[in-house]
Formats: C-alpha cells, sequence, structure tokens
C-alpha cells in the first residue's frame, strides 16, 4: 500500500518536457505588389519527413501548393501551385513576385515520423504598389493677395494616405493653408509671392510609399515703388549721369523715365554723358507689370554744380604794420551756391578774439596783426589758405603770406627792467672805482688826509652788494657823495 502511494505521488509531480511549438513569421509583413515575400518557420521540431503548404486556414488537399519531403529534398506542386512558390528544407515559404490576390491565409502541415501532425497558419497581405504621384494645381500663376491655388496629388488610390511638404517641411498649422479630409487637395487661400514652393506630396500604404516630383507654383505681384541707384543727387558740371531703376516685380517690370516731365527712352538705366547746370531737375522713373496691370513711380532730384576755378587770396594791405594795422583777407572769386572754408597754417582755423570771419565766410580779418601772422615763421600760424566746395567739386587756393613790418630796432632794446638795473649798477659802481683810485693817488702825492683806506674798503663791500642785489640803484650815488667828503681840507 505504501510503494502504490509512493508510485501515485511520483506519477502526480512528473511532468514531461515541453517543447516550443512552431510558429510562422511573414517577411515583410506587409508586401508590396510584385515584391517577394518570405514565410518564415520558427521551432521546427524534430522527427519529420516533411512539410505541405496549403492556401486557406486549414488543410484541404484541393488547396495544396506544394509538398516537400526531407529525405529526397523533393517539392511537389499542388492545385495551387504557381511556380512562383519554394518550400525550404526548414519548411519556409518563399513567394516570389507577390499580387494582391495572394493576400490571406496560409497553412504549413509538418509531417512527424509518429504521425503526429503540427499544424500552423500565418497570414499574408499584400498592397498595391504605388506609382510616383502628381501635383495639379487649378491655376499655376496667380496673382498675389488675390487668387486663392489649389494643389491635388494625383492619383486617387484606395487605402491610401496622403501628406504634404512645402519647403521640403511638413506642413504645420496655418490660416491660410487648408487640407481636404483625405489630404489629397491642399487649398492656399491667399497666395502671396513666398508661396512658391516647392510643394510635395507622399503616398502611403502598409507595403510602399513614393513622393512627387517638386512642384512651384508662379505668383505673379508687383510692381513694388522702384528705388533709383546710386543714391548721390548731387553731381558736378562735366561728369557722366548714370542712374538706375529697381522694382521687384514677376514677371520682370517695364521700365520708362521723365527728366522735368519730358519722356525718355524705354529703358531700366538712364545714361547722360557730361552733364550741365542745365540737366538739374527732377528725373522719374516708371515702371508696369503687363501682367497685374499696376504701375508704380518715384522721383529723384538731380542737382549739377559748376566745376569750381581754383580760388586766390586778395589782401586790403599785404604790408601791414605790427600792433597797428588790421587785414582783411578774401577769398576770390565770388561764386554762388559755394562754401568757403579757411586753414591757416594748414589746420581749420579756430576761435580767436583777433580773428574775425564774416558771414559767408568769403572774408577773414586780421584785427590786430603781429609778426607772428606772416606765415609759416615764427610759431606757424600760417600760410593761409581758402578752400571752396559746393556738392559737385572742391578747390583749394595757393598758400598766402603777409609781410608784417615792425621796428627792429625795439626788439634790440627791449631788454628786462633787472637787465637795465644791472647795466646802470655796474657804470656806477665803475665811476665810483675810478674817482676812489684817482683820489687816493692825488692824496699820497700831496700827503693829505688818509681816509681813502676806509672809503675804499666801504666802496668795496658795497660792490658786492651791490652784484648781490642788496642795495638799490641810489648805492651808487651814495658811493660818490662817500668820496667827495674823503678828501682832505685844503687852504688856498
Amino acid at each position: 500500500w505504501q510503494g502504490l502511494l509512493l508510485t501515485v505521488s511520483l506519477l502526480t509531480s512528473w511532468n514531461p518536457p515541453t517543447t516550443a511549438q512552431p510558429t510562422l513569421e511573414s517577411l515583410p509583413s506587409n508586401a508590396a505588389e510584385g515584391k517577394d515575400v518570405l514565410l518564415l518557420v520558427h521551432n521546427v521540431p524534430v522527427n519529420i519527413t516533411g512539410y505541405a503548404w496549403y492556401k486557406g486556414a486549414s488543410v484541404d488537399r484541393n488547396h495544396l501548393i506544394a509538398s516537400y519531403v526531407i529525405d529526397s529534398q523533393e517539392n511537389n506542386p499542388g492545385p495551387e501551385y504557381s511556380a512562383r512558390e519554394t518550400i525550404y528544407p526548414n519548411g519556409s515559404l518563399l513567394f516570389q513576385n507577390v499580387t494582391l490576390k495572394d493576400t490571406g491565409y496560409y497553412t504549413l502541415q509538418i509531417i512527424k515520423k509518429n504521425l503526429l501532425n503540427e499544424e500552423v497558419t500565418a497570414q499574408l497581405r499584400v498592397y498595391p504598389a504605388l506609382s510616383t504621384p502628381n501635383i495639379t494645381s487649378n491655376n499655376s500663376d496667380p496673382v498675389e493677395d488675390k487668387d486663392a491655388v489649389m494643389l491635388t496629388c494625383e492619383p486617387e488610390t484606395q487605402n491610401t494616405t496622403y501628406l504634404w511638404l512645402v519647403n521640403h517641411q511638413n506642413i504645420s498649422d496655418s490660416a491660410q493653408l487648408e487640407l481636404s479630409k483625405d489630404n489629397r487637395t491642399l487649398t492656399l487661400l491667399r497666395v502671396t509671392r513666398n508661396d512658391t514652393g516647392p510643394y510635395e506630396c507622399i503616398t502611403w500604404n502598409p507595403g510602399s510609399a513614393s513622393c512627387s516630383d517638386p512642384f512651384h507654383l508662379n505668383v505673379l505681384y508687383g510692381p513694388e515703388t522702384p528705388t533709383i541707384s546710386p543714391s548721390n543727387p548731387r553731381y558736378s558740371s562735366g561728369a557722366n549721369l548714370s542712374l538706375s531703376c529697381h522694382a521687384a516685380s514677376n514677371p520682370p517690370a517695364q521700365y520708362s523715365w521723365l527728366i522735368n516731365g519730358r519722356p525718355q527712352q524705354l529703358t531700366q538705366k538712364l545714361f547722360i554723358p557730361n552733364i550741365t547746370v542745365n540737366d538739374s531737375g527732377s528725373y522719374t522713373c516708371l515702371v508696369h507689370n503687363s501682367v497685374t496691370g499696376l504701375n508704380r513711380t518715384t522721383v529723384k532730384t538731380i542737382t549739377v554744380s559748376a566745376a569750381l576755378s581754383t580760388p586766390n587770396i586778395t589782401s586790403n594791405n599785404s604790408d601791414p604794420v605790427e600792433d597797428k594795422d588790421a587785414v582783411v583777407l578774401t577769398c576770390e572769386p565770388e561764386t554762388q551756391n559755394t562754401t568757403y572754408l579757411w586753414l591757416v597754417n594748414r589746420q581749420n582755423i579756430v576761435d580767436s578774439a583777433r580773428l574775425e570771419l564774416s558771414k559767408d565766410n568769403r572774408t577773414l580779418t586780421l584785427l590786430r596783426v603781429t609778426r607772428n601772422d606772416t606765415g609759416p615763421y615764427e610759431n606757424d600760424t600760417g600760410p593761409y589758405e581758402c578752400v571752396t566746395w559746393n556738392p559737385g567739386s572742391a578747390s583749394r587756393s595757393d598758400p598766402f603770406y603777409l609781410n608784417v613790418l615792425y621796428d627792429s630796432t625795439a626788439e634790440s632794446a627791449g631788454l628786462s627792467d633787472g637787465a637795465i638795473v644791472g647795466i646802470v649798477i655796474g657804470v656806477l659802481v665803475g665811476v665810483a672805482l675810478i674817482a676812489a683810485l684817482a683820489y687816493f693817488l692825488y692824496s699820497r702825492k700831496t700827503g693829505g688826509y688818509d681816509g681813502l683806506s676806509s672809503c675804499a674798503a666801504s666802496c668795496k663791500a658795497k660792490r658786492h652788494a651791490w652784484e648781490r642785489g642788496d642795495f638799490p640803484l641810489s648805492l651808487g650815488l651814495d658811493l660818490l657823495e662817500k668820496a667827495r667828503l674823503s678828501r682832505p681840507y685844503r687852504h688856498h
């Protein structure tokens, strides 16, 4: 009894080993018409003798495609065989050049030696191969801010998804764009010049995808207000006038010119050689778009100035006296619409109490002339130059120099007070020494009063004081007086 219980327990706890069940995989899972598809077998069991493939979800000899015998490696076709099917030794089935009719279920029967056959079913999906789509438009030449444009992706195909690209990017939400329910049609509600494209449409199904060639819109616009170049409005007489007019426009605008209201040639560029002051005036550029029917104009005022001759400087007094005369320098000739500038020592004049300019700058007045106003001498405040300028030309005079008269003796007499005092003291000291020496010689000869030695000593000390500047100028007179008093009194 106990042994029976043990046997029952062992049978209950033991489970036979399980093996993975065979499966089928379609490669690719979704096939395009005309492509090859492989129904791949996974987990093929052992001890098998062959395979049999059937069209449909069950084993039916009337729908046998082919069978395969492992030992002989032979493919035996069945009723559904189309010469496009091949069974491999591992049981996988290859379909070549599949068609839409190949869509459906397929069953593999695995034949075992123990006759315990296994069956597994897979689904094959075949979709139409999509041709390259193309884009059509209801208006390929729309007018900006006026027309709407409808773009359609052709052809219309069942079970197909439509996608749009604008400038090679997916379209984004916009108040100006509208898609149909099936996405086949893209509408631009108000076209602008920035909507030229390119546009591309993509068709897609689970088996294939295709993209159209780029499509461009020819948006008509303009003309915009034209611009005239160059921007310079002023020219000098004798120059060549070359003006160019440009306006954004599609198709390109037609150009024409008016000069002071008089029609000129129909051209985008206007050229007048060797212009004169008579060519001054208004230059009008007119542009026209023959498709949009729009016109635009712009006006440029051109001023032609006479070429300036070389100016010269005149003076009311070319030989003025220093600290006495004023000098008036004038830039000649006087010319209309001309600006006058002055240079002193090749630099612009600076504010000075001695310089005065006339209202039109033609006249420069030196209110009190000095020798430093002669030109490139002394402090280099000269020479004088005048510059004439108008919008078309400029010119500069030759340098002009003044001949300022002054007293050359005043220059040598022009000693400082200290120098004058020193000279006077030196002269007085010399006189005093000579007088003292003469008196000394006279006293020795006559044997008179010998007070000269003390006087001489006093004179020497005071002379040193003069040299140090410790005594006033009257010291010389004091020495002379002492020398006189030191002489001996003689009775006649």
